[in-house]
C-alpha cells in the first residue's frame, strides 16, 4: 500500500496537524499514557529505573526500510521492533518509547492509521509505553524515529566488547534473504533470548545482526583476532546462499561469543530446555589474526550495509 494518495480530502494535509496528533492519541490507545506520563505535555515523565538505563534510536524511511509491498502496519511494528532487537541485543527489558515521525502532506489518512495501529499493538505485545513524539512536514517523506529507553533485567548488561581469543561464536535462528522472505519486517526480537544470555556465565558478550553477519562480527572480534567461520554450518534461511547469510543484514538475530573453557554442551542443552523452536548454532571461533583455519576465506570479501557506500 502506498503511502501517498491522490485525493487531497484523504491526506493529512485536509486534517492539519492538531487533528493529526489527536487521531494519533486515539489510534495508540492505552499503549500511551496521559500527560505528563505520555503525549500532551513538553516531556513526559517516566517513574524511576529499577535498573541501568539502557536507550537506542532507529528509523523507518519510505523507499529504503520498506516500499509499498509492506503493510502500513508492518511499517509501524518494525519501527519498535527494530529498536527493540537493541535492548535485546544486551540482555535488557523495553520500558518506554518516543518517535518523532516526518510526513508529506499527501500521506494517506488511511496509511498513517494503520501504521500508528501496528505500532500501538506491538507496544503493547511488548509492554511499551509510547510516552510522546514528534510530527513534520517533509517533501516527499514518509519516515519515523523512534527512541527506545529500556532497562537491565539483572546485574550484567551485555555489550560488543569482551570476547576473548578462542572463544566460540554463536548464532540464534537463521540467516539470509530477509528482503526477500519478509522476515525483515515479520521477525520477532528476542528479548526473553537476550536475557537468558545475560544470565549465562559463559557468554562474554553480544549483539544483533542488522547489517549483515560478514559486518557485524567485526564488532564483536577482540583484538589480535579474526573470526574464523565454518560456512557449512551456517544456518541459512531456505534458498539463502552463503553470501546472503554473510551480507543480506536485517535478520534480527543475536550474535555472541561464548568463553572457550565453557561447558558448550551444557549452554546448548540448557538453551534447547528453554527455547526448543529456536536454533542456536556455533558457527566458528576467534583465531589468532594471520592463521589459517578450516574457513580460509576472508570476510572481508563479503559486505553487509553500510550507510553512504
Amino acid at each position: 500500500m502506498s503511502p501517498f494518495t491522490r485525493k487531497p480530502a484523504e491526506s493529512v494535509a485536509a486534517w492539519g496537524e492538531t487533528q493529526l496528533i489527536a487521531a494519533i492519541r486515539g489510534w495508540l490507545g492505552a499503549v500511551s499514557p496521559r500527560a505528563p506520563f505520555g503525549i500532551g505535555d513538553d516531556c513526559a515523565v517516566l517513574p524511576p529505573s529499577r535498573g541501568r538505563q539502557l536507550v537506542t534510536v532507529d528509523p523507518v524511511i519510505y523507499g529504503r526500510h520498506f516500499d509499498d509491498s509492506v503493510p502500513p502496519r508492518e511499517v509501524g511494528a518494525k519501527l519498535l521492533k527494530r529498536n527493540l532487537s537493541d535492548i535485546a541485543a544486551m540482555g535488557g527489558r523495553p520500558v518506554a518509547a518516543v518517535l518523532a515521525i516526518t510526513l508529506d502532506g499527501r500521506t494517506s489518512r488511511r496509511w498513517i492509521e494503520l501504521f500508528y495501529r501496528g505500532l500501538a499493538a506491538t507496544a503493547r505485545r511488548y509492554h511499551v509505553a509510547i510516552v510522546g513524539g514528534d510530527v513534520a512536514e517533509g517533501r516527499n517523506t514518509v519516515a519515523a524515529s523512534l527512541t527506545l529507553l529500556g532497562e537491565a533485567t539483572g546485574p550484567r548488561v551485555l555489550t560488543r566488547s569482551g570476547a576473548r581469543l578462542g572463544d566460540w561464536i554463536y548464532v540464534t535462528g537463521l540467516l539470509g534473504r530477509s528482503r526477500a522472505s519478509g522476515h525483515h519486517y515479520r521477525f520477532s526480537p528476542r528479548l526473553e533470548e537476550g536475557a537468558w544470555f545475560a544470565r549465562r556465565p559463559e557468554v562474554r558478550a553480544m549483539m544483533d545482526v542488522s547489517d549483515g553477519l560478514a559486518k557485524d562480527l567485526g564488532a564483536l572480534t577482540p583484538r589480535g583476532a579474526r573470526p574464523s567461520i565454518d560456512t557449512g554450518v551456517l544456518p541459512r534461511r531456505a534458498g539463502a546462499t552463503v553470501r546472503e547469510a554473510l551480507s543480506d543484514g536485517e535478520d534480527y538475530e543475536l550474535l555472541l561469543a561464548v568463553n572457550h573453557r565453557a561447558d558448550r554442551s551444557r549452554l546448548e542443552q540448557a538453551w534447547r530446555d528453554r527455547f526448543s523452536r529456536t536454533r542456536l548454532t556455533c558457527i566458528g571461533r576467534f583465531a589468532p589474526a594471520g592463521s589459517r583455519g578450516q574457513a580460509s576465506f576472508l570476510l572481508a570479501d563479503y559486505s553487509g550495509y553500510e550507510h553512504f557506500r
